[in-house]
């Protein structure tokens, strides 16, 4: 098993390249089984929740086919032979789960298996059935699988989340564009994500208002068409990295990185210390004071991100004064706070609160990753201790950060994948 050895204490300089957006690539493949053209993707990220994805498409019967030879421009095509979205795929990523709304809106029937993905909180599907069945979907449970069947097809409705999900907005985003009639989804998640999914969904055919309002309106159309289509850089991948600059004291060009994106991020990284300015295509991120405490909450968008939480308490761990850091959207995201105390930092959780008083420097010490977003949190706790540091179970960090060892290792950071 793969793992990482950090030696702490070296400021990063220089230009990280930010690759596509793992949130957004997942639901663009899976927008693919909503024609039967085909739909290429290009700034694909290189990691393993797309090989997940591409495994799952694959067995639904679409060809998915690496265009350029690299990974990063992916094909999508072909006719779905299957509906049924199985455990031993699906309990791997729980982007799975949104097969649901295309399979049942192209086919008229899906059964898929509830989903996994990391251990950070029970994240029901709820919304994502009561938005289907208000669709017209019929919908039942059974042996940890969704049952759902819609064999004359599925209408427009008025749908109000009782909160703002991404998935439950992106599954019924998807159904409505082959439902006959007109869809409302109110509280619809406004993250840029959701932005990239409509303008992507939109160049295939289908009618979609309201991206980043918070009401998506979609008119149903009989079939969309392939298109060709980029996706977003990924924002998390971004603000990980500027996090990785301010915990060094470094300086580093994010290329592709853009700060609207980034919303909460920025200013939560100005308000400790760090200066974040665009130029020429790229986000600069850089610090020459001290990192000062700062209070942060986890919001849905244009909210400060869950998936920064981790990465923003590690670098509060070595500021100045005392932080806050309240999480509001999953309920079992501190796990990687026993690992960052490991290394020296003073962190007391009481529940859905984090207090965080800093310390003068970590120290290198064994420490275990416990989900994708934590994984990266102990490598930037890595970055600014003193001495080596050992990251195990790097399996997570490899379901959404590509290269990570090699383009840190290019900006002056001492850092090595070796295996068992």
């Amino acid at each position: 098993m793969d793992r990482f050895i950090i030696r702490g204490g070296h400021r990063l300089h220089g230009d990280i390249v930010i690759g596509g957006a793992k949130n957004s690539a997942l639901k663009l493949l899976v927008a693919g089984l909503l024609t039967s053209e085909t739909l290429v993707l290009s700034n694909v990220p290189r990691i393993a929740d797309i090989r997940t994805m591409r495994t799952l498409l694959q067995q639904h019967g679409l060809k998915v086919e690496d265009v350029d030879g690299t990974g990063s421009v992916l094909s999508v095509g072909g006719p779905i032979t299957n509906t049924e979205a199985p455990y031993n795929i699906v309990s791997k990523m729980r982007a799975s789960i949104l097969v649901l709304g295309p399979l049942l809106a192209r086919c008229g029937e899906a059964r898929v298996s509830l989903p996994g993905g990391c251990a950070i909180g029970t994240r029901p599907v709820d919304m994502h059935l009561k938005g289907l069945e208000a669709l017209g979907a019929r919908i039942t449970l059974e042996n940890g699988y969704i049952n759902a069947h819609a064999p004359e097809g599925l209408t427009g409705a008025r749908i109000i989340l009782p909160f703002a999900s991404v998935g439950a907005t992106e599954n019924l985003l998807m159904a409505s564009c082959l439902a006959k009639g007109r869809t409302e989804i109110v509280n619809a998640a406004r993250e840029p994500e959701i932005g990239d999914l409509v303008s992507c969904l939109n160049a295939m055919g289908a009618r979609i208002t309201g991206a980043g309002s918070g009401t998506l309106v979609i008119d149903g159309v009989d079939a969309l068409h392939g298109a060709e289509y980029r996706v977003m850089p990924d924002r998390i991948e971004c603000g990980t990295y500027a996090c990785a600059a301010a915990i060094t004291g470094g300086d580093l060009r994010l290329i592709d990185g853009r700060a609207e994106h980034l919303g909460a991020v920025v200013r939560a990284l100005e308000e400790a210390g760090a200066e974040v300015f665009q130029e020429d295509g790229a986000l600069r991120v850089r610090r020459t004071g001290a990192l000062r405490g700062v209070d942060i909450m986890t919001e849905p968008y244009p909210g400060f991100p869950t998936d920064m939480q981790a990465q923003f308490m590690a670098l509060l761990s070595v500021a100045e004064g005392a932080s806050m850091v309240t999480e509001t959207i999953f309920e079992n995201r501190f796990m990687h706070v026993p690992e960052l105390n490991r290394m020296g930092a003073r962190i007391n959780v009481h529940g859905s609160s984090a207090i965080i008083r800093g310390v003068h420097s970590l120290s290198g010490a064994p420490v275990m990753a416990t989900d994708l977003r934590a994984s990266f949190s102990l490598i930037l706790a890595g970055l600014a201790a003193h001495g080596e540091t050992i990251l195990s179970r790097v399996y997570h960090l490899d379901r959404g950060y590509e290269a990570v060892e090699r383009k840190l290792a290019r900006c002056g950071a001492q850092i090595e994948r070796v295996s068992g």
